[in-house]
């Protein structure tokens, strides 16, 4: 599986998880398999580019996506793409990953999306 962690830095499993998941400035896609790190730059809109994250997303072959927390149109969007979304990330992306493999992080829905910073 390759998952994704919004990130603030390019240092890897060290950086700290971003927690606007569009506006960060990388995205860490790790292997669960393999523990392969790549860094990707947020070349969406949000960042003066093109396409929304989740596209950008899909085309890297992310299979889930673990933040923060998210509004219900990025939910819905994450979900065209046929990529699962975990909600409830803090730390570092190594400790994201962590709990996303103890089953400590919430899959995302309808009932626990953000109810502002401009989600809606």
């Amino acid at each position: 599986m390759r998952l994704c962690i919004p990130s603030s830095g390019q240092e890897g499993l060290e950086a700290a998880v971003g927690q606007h998941f569009g506006k960060v400035p990388y995205f860490t896609i790790v292997n669960s398999e393999t523990g392969e790190v790549e860094i990707v730059p947020n070349t969406s809109e949000h960042m003066g580019g093109v396409g929304v994250p989740p596209e950008q997303l899909s085309k890297q072959g992310v299979d889930i996506m673990l933040c923060g927390g998210l509004g219900r149109k990025a939910i819905q969007l994450f979900e065209s793409y046929g990529i699962e979304v975990y909600a409830g990330a803090t730390g570092s992306v190594a400790d994201t990953v962590n709990a996303w493999k103890d089953g400590k992080l919430e899959k995302a829905s309808m009932n626990n999306a953000c109810q502002g910073h401009d989600h809606n």
